[in-house]
């Protein structure tokens, strides 16, 4: 049976600035997928914020008994125009939702649409789903910056050095290296400490029911969501007025959407239980599996060192596929293209990607399957670089601290 409160009948009726926002244009994920964007800090200097006690109805797999209550870290907390915002209430958009799930969640569509009722409209969801405006140069830089600064770096190695073995069992497990599930967890959530401050169950609400207009209307994808979130919190018992993460419904250290929780999600500590909240173990073994599963190779490097052509029309001809690896290394030189000699060395296809630098010159690097890879995670090469580079950095500084 769902595990949603009991409701009576007669209802009715920035915590985090995302990873998009930090660039001129939005991160936008290929087909609609798993998780809508990122989200970073927006002041990576902020403490954590205070925890949010989580449902004590948390079950383990193995016993069946309840587990105690857990907690949840929560951010910086939504716009002073979000506490004003009404509730949902009874629409026919959610009592046609409901119906629609019943089945299953296995409750009855009244129980689901008096839960949905409590959901707010969230002004602050709106805002942030948005496109940023057009015009401004895209700075990788600034963008890196962010991320590869000295508390974020800190944080990254206390955070491996509590985890080493859940690390280095992930990296066994998956092929996934520990420098790529660090750089993931601390561009996302700064190791925990920032994981969201809005409800999910308002946030998925708010971009299921009432998406704004002014972009593509993602709704369809969002509405799903809010289904898997529900699955979510019928399996492992969690109750969906408490849970908080990001504006877009991501949870947890690796912020994964609540459809990625599900498919993805994988119980690494041994408790029965997969928790990507609380669960620092389960959480590193869950987005090695994520990119496992998305086509992560063991062992290849994710990028080279590439000049890019000097002329316009070749270099406009790499840069065409973006992201996917589309060239043999013969191929980009034959196009213009300096690759350093490992590159020149790779057996399969690369990408030419392009990071620009305000107003300066933009920079290059070759991106392999495994970039690619990187982008089903979040689709934007500044993303992925910036994993790449938070990672490196940790290994380079894990390694002189050791030597």
């Amino acid at each position: 049976m769902l595990t949603l409160p009991a409701l009576p009948h007669s209802l009715v009726a920035l915590s985090l600035l995302p990873v998009s926002l930090l660039l001129a244009t939005p991160v936008c994920r290929a087909q609609a997928a798993e998780r809508p964007s990122a989200t970073a800090s927006a002041s990576p200097a902020a403490p954590a914020a205070n925890r949010k006690t989580l449902t004590a109805g948390q079950r383990s797999k193995q016993t069946g008994k309840t587990k105690p209550a857990r907690h949840t870290k929560g951010g910086t907390a939504p716009g002073s125009a979000d506490a004003k915002a009404p509730a949902l209430g009874q629409t026919a958009a959610v009592l046609a939702f409901a119906a629609e799930h019943a089945a299953s969640l296995n409750q009855t569509p009244e129980q689901i649409a008096a839960l949905l009722a409590q959901a707010r409209i969230l002004p602050s969801v709106q805002r942030l789903i948005m496109p940023t405006p057009a015009g401004t140069a895209k700075d990788w830089m600034a963008y890196r910056d962010r991320f590869v600064e000295p508390r974020r770096l800190q944080a990254g190695l206390a955070f491996w050095e509590a985890n080493a073995e859940a690390l280095a069992r992930a990296e066994e497990t998956y092929g996934v290296p520990a420098e790529i599930v660090l750089g993931i967890i601390g561009v996302e959530t700064f190791y925990g400490r920032i994981m969201g401050g809005f409800r999910i169950l308002d946030a998925l609400a708010t971009l299921s029911f009432d998406f704004p207009t002014g972009r593509s209307d993602r709704s369809p994808f969002f509405r799903e969501e809010l289904h898997q979130f529900l699955l979510l919190c019928q399996r492992d018992g969690l109750d969906p007025l408490a849970l908080k993460g990001s504006y877009a419904g991501a949870l947890g250290l690796g912020q994964f959407m609540p459809g990625s929780w599900m498919r993805h999600a994988v119980d690494f500590d041994g408790d029965g239980h997969a928790d990507l909240i609380n669960s620092p173990a389960d959480a590193i073994g869950s987005v090695a599996n994520f990119l496992a599963q998305h086509g992560w190779q063991r062992a290849l490097p994710t990028d080279y060192t590439v000049a890019a052509p000097a002329g316009t029309a070749e270099r406009a001809q790499l840069l065409a596929p973006d992201v996917r690896p589309t060239f043999t290394p013969a191929q980009m030189q034959a196009l213009g293209a300096r690759l350093s000699e490992a590159g020149q060395e790779h057996t399969g296809k690369l990408a030419l990607i392009e990071l620009q630098m305000g107003d300066a010159a933009p920079v290059y690097v070759a991106g392999t399957d495994n970039f690619f890879v990187l982008t089903r995670y979040n689709q934007s090469a500044y993303y992925a670089m910036a994993v790449i580079s938070l990672g490196r950095k940790l290994g380079q500084m894990r390694r002189a601290g050791t030597d």
